[in-house]
């Protein structure tokens, strides 16, 4: 089961051309499938959280049309640059890479906006199980 379309892609995002609608539908159950395989990583069940809740399928299928325009974005023909400085006294560039070695990615907040990252807390003990500083006997 995919969680967005091509229509959806459409309305969410732009209209395609043939070539990126093709890309897309191939995309379209990777995307899915790696929104799955992230769920279970965190011990959850996707598809039955989508039944259970139709707010959190709709934000699914944002997710999925996120992510499938920003490999459609990404460029196949050269380097996906974010950033690009040059100088030409010292012959110097410099660029930041989309993705490094490309591909796929599907970004933490967007993982976070399906419940799928919780932030964890803890307390590290240093000192073992000392008497609260309330209880102790006065000097």
């Amino acid at each position: 089961m995919n969680y967005a379309t091509l229509d959806d892609i459409t309305a969410l995002w732009r209209a395609m051309t043939p070539a990126e609608s093709k890309r897309a539908e191939a995309l379209l159950p990777i995307v899915s499938a790696s929104l799955r395989s992230e769920a279970r990583k965190a011990g959850k069940d996707l598809d039955g959280m989508l039944v259970d809740d139709p707010d959190l399928a709709e934000v699914a299928r944002s997710v999925t049309v996120d992510v499938v325009a920003r490999t459609l974005m990404t460029s196949t023909d050269t380097e996906p640059l974010t950033q690009l400085t040059e100088s030409a006294g010292g012959y110097s560039a410099t660029g930041t890479f989309l993705v490094p070695g490309g591909g796929l990615f599907i970004k933490k907040s967007e993982l976070a906006r399906l419940g799928l990252r919780r932030q964890r807390y803890g307390v590290i003990d240093f000192y073992g199980n000392l008497p609260a500083r309330d209880s102790c006997d006065p000097v």
